[in-house]
């Protein structure tokens, strides 16, 4: 930092992978995930506090899920974070709605508007007169009131969206959990407009995730396509209240996508639950013995030779386009059964059921293993597998993409939001693209794709490997976390009018 005054930025997050070491004396055990928005919040906080900045993150109290990672003997250093003192930058927002959890999220509805006001209350309360900072960072629906409380107080707030979900509560219901709403209520955003405070108390539901689009200075989604097709009109599924919202963001200037990254841990060359780790100058004879340990392990045919796919999405068919690849898969084995084609799932989902039924039916289970999801399992797929299959219909990010090039497994990808802005159409002759991209969203456009890697897996190894070299030594300097904190900590400076760095 070269400014004579670092600027204070207080991160709030319902999610965090892990904390730089030196923020806290129990940083490493503070461990809350329930999906993205975690590993980006800890990156970003991490990348801050090392490159200097003033940075002090908010969490809910999560007592069972820090306590469950505590060996006994740490717990009273667990509880020494409840003594927090002037200069700690880890704030614990402490309520009985969240201390029992076992997961991040309630599976009722109810409950998270609950969690999300509790967690809240403390943060407007006693976290944001404590910290006094010049910057806000709000993540997601759970803390979409705050921007409000910023606006009115005159700080500079930025809002990221992660996911599109929200719920709905009343001024009534924000008050009676202890948020003295009357200061910034104009600044809430509620899908009929009320004429008064009054009038809002109780007749006009607040929507918490457009009220943080709403009212912060800058907004962001995860990634620049995935902005485009909302404010497109591209995705039905997308509230029209939050498309318009941020549809005058972009148009003022004040959004953007930013990329989120994949956790530094998926790593061939450190990822020490692999058969054989390896690196892009090593990685041929190593993803071959990957292979063979999964088709043994799987009771596939055990052949290093035989090209294999890997799914590791979860089989919803709404969203990752499960139905594309069981209307083919039959097809697929057959045109390729001399030459061994295998796939492995390891995900759940609605759709495992009838991959399951299609392996039966048609007695492949020498081709085709359809597992549960296993981190491990997955990290020997992306190791094992030649090509990853990601046929999304729709993707606002999207991890798996990336993963897979990072470890030489080569995604066929549907061309859709953050998949657009990280796999391109490979081509060997100009030494350019890293994966197999269809445009049109169908069976015949992932055939397509499909059979578009199968002819590159045909090229001679003194053609395909460079090509391989490259896109892992590419995708690891591309798709990482300093990357992604440096887009964000691009939209601190330009917020604050001031160099951050």
């Amino acid at each position: 930092m070269v400014t004579k005054k670092k600027p204070r930025i207080l991160i709030v997050t319902s999610e965090v992978t892990y904390l730089p070491e030196l923020m806290t004396t129990i940083s490493s055990t503070l461990t809350a995930k329930a999906g993205g928005l975690a590993d980006v919040s800890a990156a970003l906080i991490n990348a801050l506090f090392n490159q200097g900045a003033d940075v002090h993150v908010a969490l809910p109290d999560y007592r069972s899920i820090f306590n469950g990672r505590l060996a006994p003997y740490l717990k009273k250093e667990q509880n020494r974070i409840r003594r927090v003192t002037s200069d700690d930058r880890v704030h614990l927002a402490e309520d009985c709605a969240f201390f029992y959890l076992n997961s991040v999220y309630s599976d009722y509805g109810g409950e998270n508007t609950k969690l999300s006001l509790a967690f809240q209350r403390e943060v407007m309360n006693n976290f944001i007169p404590r910290v006094d900072p010049d910057l806000i960072h709000c993540n997601d629906w759970m803390t979409g009131l705050i921007p409000a409380l910023a606006k009115s107080l005159e700080i500079p707030c930025l809002f990221t969206v992660h996911n599109i979900h929200t719920y709905k509560t009343t001024l009534d219901i924000i008050e009676d959990r202890g948020i003295d709403a009357a200061s910034f209520w104009n600044y809430l955003y509620y899908d009929y407009p009320p004429a008064s405070y009054k009038d809002a108390k109780q007749n006009f539901p607040v929507n918490l995730l457009v009220s943080g689009v709403f009212a912060a200075d800058y907004v962001n989604v995860v990634s620049p396509t995935f902005l485009q097709e909302i404010v497109d009109g591209r995705h039905r599924f997308i509230d029209d209240h939050l498309r318009r919202e941020l549809t005058h963001k972009r148009d003022t200037g004040c959004a953007a996508g930013i990329l989120n990254a994949p956790d530094p841990t998926w790593d061939p060359e450190k990822d020490d639950t692999l058969v054989c780790t390896y690196n892009s100058k090593t990685f041929s004879e190593a993803k071959k013995k990957n292979k063979l340990a999964m088709q043994k392990a799987l009771g596939l045919i055990e052949d290093a030779e035989a090209p294999l796919f890997f799914w590791p999405s979860r089989l919803d068919p709404h969203q990752k386009g499960c139905k594309l690849l069981s209307d083919i898969l039959y097809q697929v084995i057959s045109k390729y059964w001399e030459k061994k084609l295998e796939v492995v799932f390891v995900a759940n989902g609605e759709y495992q059921s009838i991959f399951k039924e299609i392996v039966r039916f048609h007695d492949l289970g020498r081709q085709i293993a359809v597992c549960n999801f296993s981190e491990n399992l997955e990290r020997l797929g992306y190791a094992a597998s030649d090509f990853m299959l990601m046929p999304s219909v729709f993707e606002p990010c999207g991890l798996p993409q990336m993963t897979a090039a990072i470890y030489g497994s080569l995604p066929v990808v549907h061309d859709t939001g953050g998949i657009h802005d990280t796999i391109s159409h490979l081509d060997t002759e100009n030494n350019t693209g890293n994966g197999f991209v269809f445009k049109f969203c169908d069976s015949v456009g992932l055939f397509w794709a499909i059979d578009q890697a199968m002819a590159f897996y045909a090229l001679k190894p003194e053609q395909k490997n460079p090509q391989i070299r490259r896109i892992m030594k590419e995708s690891k300097e591309r798709f990482n976390h300093e990357n992604c904190a440096r887009e964000y900590i691009n939209v601190y400076e330009k917020m604050l009018h001031r160099s951050v760095i």
